[in-house]
């Protein structure tokens, strides 16, 4: 990988320009005045590509501090090895930047959110917000300079150099290594060593195996396409974050960790182990600068939060990508009339009383013959399997199904399209070392030798829209799925791609193409279809990539512990900003998932923010719902549950697109006071108040549940079923069947539900809403509604419903509604878990409810309500008043013989 370059003018001056993956050169300096044909950034890239030879690298170790000033907006320091920039972004947020290379170019892929000037600002405008640098002021001294902030304070140790961050409260957040800590090795590499304790807990790091907790792990983030992983082993995977959080289960302080750098790199969470120094970690980069963003906590939840402030919050996503995504290489690929195949699947569920929502429509509708045989070729259509694409759409959208097309990003050098982008100047050029396809270069592509696009040049983008309407929207589509671009077959590290004008290789720019992709993808869309809500899907991505697509985890194997280790890696993606994530449900990839696997899987899949059942079985097998007749009612009642649960989930999906906050939620991320929690990556939390602790295990009857222990003594835990209640702290054996779905209500819970049956989340709508209350301690819930498909909701047109639970004697429920959306719901039914005693009355603003002591009697009317002793809990129903309104409930004793 060229990470150096030197050029020669035509006056023989040598001129050594270093080159790194989000910091990058602009040559007209140094050209335009000794060559006038190089005159923008186009031709210099050219020739200075051309130019190109590799450069030994010589070891730079940032030892000792020359000096320390302010060059507004940052604070510069002056090492031995390079100059450092810091800046306070935010009174949370410090940028700390070793740039050995000193090119300082900002232009960035990964931020939405900057206090300076990038080349990319116009490709994201709408979405990328300029911010000032928060105040901060410098004392500098002979030994320390110290930086204060409103909030951090950083102390500047120079000699040994390091530097070392402290809260506001004076607790140590961060701290380097003497020596180790900035670092360039001799074969360019970057390195940033950080002290650590024996007692942190590391999170995130995108898309991983294995455990949740990776202390003492050496992780890759290399992605390519792992087809048939090992879900415990195997690294890397299809994703490019190299965002961590860590968190000390002495103190419960965290802190997060975000290396703004695009190239491949891999962390070191105190694996390797050295005498001369503290414990520590690292983390190594191919190239680029060390460019963190140390991001203060203490809460994860607040690193979270200003992490995707950074970054991005999850996309707005139709109502349809939450519902049940079908879903199979088996139908695509049948030699003629897959449309009619798939039309039939489709069927089937309304038949089998399945709820479905969207099919995931794999790469065999564009498998089109070619002089080397039947090829994958995107934006092509094979029309012996798809007779008439328009009218096959139209059928879909009329069963309430969205369609989402597979694309991929290579094209095969048989593609019938080739000349044609070629000469649009669509593709990736060669190195000059491996010369390619008319200066084009050539990769391992599925099918044969192919060319892969470059996303990072302005003209090619438009033309891919342009694609992707002519071949996609015209026909109805309304949905892409963006696959196979990880760009790891592509193993010409230094083809060059356009990056803007400045020019750089594809070894260390790869991994946000299919961020790239996924913008392309939603542009194309909106521009098509201003109502249109966008809904693109993508195997891969960088940080970043949850602004554009729901993601899920690639090729899993059909196996038990991928069913076991899926839960970390969607959980893990939650704690790197990625909210809407999952894994394919039952496996994609070996023998069909045996019956209790299945059924384990689709229970917990249920949960899982992305719920597809997808597979290519090496059995000739295709897993279905109903694949196993004596499991369908066990699966169809799974699958009911999700989409009665929908409610809640559509409002956590809102809540992501305006927090960044997860969707399912590892436990330490609500109980970050419980070290207990801290390597727990089996049971979560949807949500803030449900706990699912689903089984995982081959021929389990006892469930071993662990409730985390809450700082309230009040708050505990409820079965979601029986209302059975367990202690806050405590662990119980509970018994289970293959029917059981573990799930348990958590005190202060609002879990809105669906009353009604719902089989389709674009068609049918929540009319009757249940609320599951639990309220032993205060709360609060945002209940979020729109019309689940269009962009009204950014004119104003939801409805944000802040449900407030005020626990006490008088335990009061108030309701406050937000924007222009009519609501739905026409009843609402407040299920309030209260074991003491039944109500003393009830009243919905100030006017008394009707009590009914007989079940059927409650049931028959339209208001009123009813204790329910078997649950103990108070069932309340009236007709919904559409507009803010009170529900006070007394649990006042009332002494009746007093009387």
């Amino acid at each position: 990988m060229i990470r150096g370059m030197r050029f020669a003018s035509f006056f023989e001056k040598v001129i050594e320009i270093p080159l790194s993956p989000h910091q990058h050169i602009t040559y007209h300096h140094f050209f335009a005045t000794n060559h006038e044909d190089i005159k923008n950034a186009e031709s210099y890239n050219k020739f200075a590509y051309e130019s190109a030879y590799r450069k030994e690298f010589t070891m730079k170790i940032c030892q000792e501090v020359k000096q320390v000033y302010y060059n507004d907006p940052y604070f510069s320091i002056q090492t031995n090895g390079a100059e450092l920039r810091l800046w306070f972004l935010t009174d949370d947020i410090l940028r700390i930047r070793a740039g050995f290379d000193q090119t300082w170019d900002e232009a960035s892929y990964s931020l939405v959110m900057t206090a300076w000037d990038s080349r990319t600002d116009s490709l994201f405008a709408g979405c990328r917000k300029r911010i000032n640098v928060a105040p901060a002021a410098l004392t500098d001294g002979p030994e320390i300079a110290t930086i204060q902030g409103n909030r951090l304070k950083v102390f500047i140790h120079k000699n040994p150099f390091i530097i070392e961050v402290r809260d506001q409260d004076g607790q140590l957040i961060h701290k380097d290594i003497p020596d180790l800590a900035y670092r360039m090795d001799a074969n360019g590499r970057r390195l940033h060593s950080s002290q650590i304790e024996e007692t942190d807990s590391f999170y995130g790091f995108g898309e991983k195996t294995g455990s949740l907790n990776k202390a003492e792990k050496f992780m890759s983030m290399a992605p390519g396409d792992a087809m048939g992983y090992n879900p415990k082993e195997t690294d890397s995977l299809y994703k490019h974050i190299p965002f961590y959080i860590r968190l000390n289960k002495c103190n419960g302080q965290a802190v997060g960790y975000f290396y703004h750098n695009t190239a491949e790199c891999d962390f070191n969470m105190g694996r390797e182990k050295r005498n001369y120094w503290h414990r520590y970690s690292t983390y190594r980069t191919d190239a680029g600068d060390i460019d963190l963003f140390l991001i203060a906590g203490p809460k994860i939840t607040d690193i979270l939060e200003r992490y995707t402030d950074l970054t991005g919050k999850s996309a707005m996503l139709p109502k349809a990508a939450l519902g049940y995504l079908g879903s199979s290489m088996y139908y695509p690929e049948l030699e003629e009339n897959c449309d009619d195949a798939i039309l039939d699947f489709i069927d089937t569920t309304k038949e089998e009383n399945i709820p479905v929502d969207g099919f995931q429509l794999s790469s065999g509708y564009c498998a089109i013959p070619t002089k080397e045989g039947v090829k994958r070729c995107s934006f092509t259509w094979n029309f012996q399997r798809f007779k008439d694409p328009k009218q096959w759409f139209h059928q879909m959208q009329q069963r309430g199904v969205l369609v989402s097309p597979n694309i991929k990003p290579g094209m095969l050098l048989v593609h019938p399209l080739l000349e044609e982008m070629k000469k649009k100047g669509m593709f990736i050029e060669a190195s000059k070392d491996n010369p390619g396809m008319d200066h084009c270069a050539i990769g391992t592509w599925w099918g044969g030798p192919g060319l892969f696009v470059d996303f990072t040049h302005p003209t090619t983008r438009k033309h891919w829209k342009d694609y992707i309407k002519d071949n996609l929207l015209r026909y109805g589509c309304r949905s892409i799925w963006n696959d196979n671009c990880e760009y790891d077959s592509l193993t010409d590290k230094d083809a060059k791609v356009y990056f803007e004008g400045a020019g750089n290789t594809i070894g260390t720019i790869k991994s946000i193409m299919s961020n790239l992709m996924c913008q392309l993808s939603n542009e194309a869309i909106v521009e098509y279809d201003p109502d249109c809500r966008p809904f693109t899907v993508c195997r891969s991505g960088h940080a970043g990539i949850q602004r554009y697509a729901q993601v899920w985890a690639g090729d899993n194997l059909t196996c038990w512990d991928s069913l076991r280790y899926n839960i970390a890696t969607i959980l893990g993606m939650g704690l790197s900003g990625v909210a809407n994530h999952g894994c394919d449900i039952g496996g994609f990839y070996g023998p069909s998932p045996e019956p209790e696997l299945f059924v384990r899987w689709v229970q917990n899949g249920i949960f899982q923010p992305r719920f597809s059942i997808h597979s290519v079985n090496t059995d000739n097998t295709v897993t279905e719902p109903w694949m196993y007749s004596h499991q369908k009612k066990t699966i169809q009642e799974a699958i009911a549950l999700r989409y009665q649960l929908s409610p809640l989930l559509y409002s956590l999906m809102a809540r992501a697109h305006e927090t960044g906050l997860p969707i399912m939620q590892s436990t330490f991320t609500l109980f970050q006071e419980d070290p207990a929690t801290y390597d727990e990556d089996i049971d979560f939390f949807f949500g803030d108040h449900l706990l699912v602790a689903n089984v995982v295990e081959k021929g389990q009857t006892t469930r071993t549940v662990y409730f985390p222990k809450a700082k309230n003594p009040k708050e505990n835990f409820y079965d979601f079923y029986t209302r059975k209640m367990y202690r806050s702290g405590n662990q119980y054996d509970i018994e289970v069947t293959l029917d059981s779905i573990p799930l348990f209500v958590r005190s202060g819970a609002i879990i809105p539900m669906s009353e009604n049956r719902l089989h389709n989340l674009m068609k049918e709508k929540t009319t009757s809403l249940h609320l599951l209350l639990a309220p032993d301690v205060d709360s609060q819930f945002t209940l979020y509604e729109d019309d689940g498909q269009s962009n009204e909701y950014l004119l104003g047109n939801y409805l944000k419903t802040t449900i407030h639970v005020q626990a006490a004697e008088k335990t009061r429920i108030l309701f406050h509604h937000e924007g222009n959306y009519p609501t739905d719901v026409e009843q609402i039914l407040l299920d309030v878990i209260h074991h003491e005693q039944a109500p003393f009355y009830i009243q919905l603003d100030q006017e008394t409810l009707p009590h009914f002591l007989h079940r059927k009697k409650f049931e028959e009317a339209s208001t009123g309500w009813y204790y329910s002793q078997s649950l103990k809990s108070v069932l309340i129903k009236y007709n919904n008043p559409k507009a803010d309104h009170e529900v006070l409930i007394s649990f006042e004793k009332f002494d009746m013989i007093g009387m």
